[in-house]
């Protein structure tokens, strides 16, 4: 972890996941628990290219950060490749809204074919993967709504426009929503039945 600084060292912003971010401090606070036992100085600061805002602690100024929030954004590794690969990219480059709009959407695309859904077009795979009860009629929706949106980019449809990267994280909320029931919920339970079995053995 780095120090409680005037500019807080992170690999990228937490917010807009900007690469060397210039993260400066704005102000400061001092807390501490009930009973005196919890003393900690709290620095906010301000990410230059997104305006966001990082809040990290210490026991004292200059000391090693304990904690930040929001904690920087990680994708999962139980998320095959090239599904992670491309939500990675899609995450790294949330700030130019376009790129990675249209990156979530290969995302989605890759994880339909690591489900065996390959042949034919985004629009088909999805509605099959609806019909075999892979996903929800919700999560389709969402699906298509990515798959349409990553077009107009794609295809610079005027009638479109630029996305922002509000509306670039939305649709990385959705990408790391749908990889977390296909692969990271399933992972999880897999691992669980394995442990318990061995328990029981």
């Amino acid at each position: 972890m780095p120090s409680l600084e005037q500019n807080l060292i992170l690999d990228r912003c937490p917010h807009c996941n900007v690469n060397h971010p210039n993260l400066t401090k704005v102000t400061q606070c001092e807390t501490n628990s009930h009973d005196n036992t919890n003393k900690r100085v709290w620095f906010f600061y301000k990410c230059a290219k997104c305006g966001g805002i990082v809040t990290a602690t210490s026991h004292r100024v200059s000391a090693e950060i304990t904690q930040i929030f929001p904690s920087t954004q990680t994708v999962n590794e139980d998320i095959p490749s090239p599904a992670k690969d491309y939500l990675e990219q899609a995450m790294d480059t949330v700030h130019a809204a376009s790129g990675s709009i249209m990156l979530s959407a290969s995302s989605v695309d890759a994880m339909l074919k690591l489900k065996g859904y390959e042949s034919g077009k985004l629009y088909s795979r999805i509605n099959k993967a609806v019909r075999d009860n892979l996903i929800t009629k919700e999560m389709a929706e969402w699906a298509h709504r990515v798959r349409l949106d990553a077009n107009g980019q794609r295809h610079a449809d005027n009638e479109v426009g630029l996305p922002s990267m509000e509306d670039a994280q939305q649709t990385l909320e959705f990408v790391k929503a749908l990889a977390q029931f296909l692969f990271v919920l399933p992972a999880r339970v897999n691992k669980g039945l394995k442990e318990s079995s061995s328990e029981n053995d």
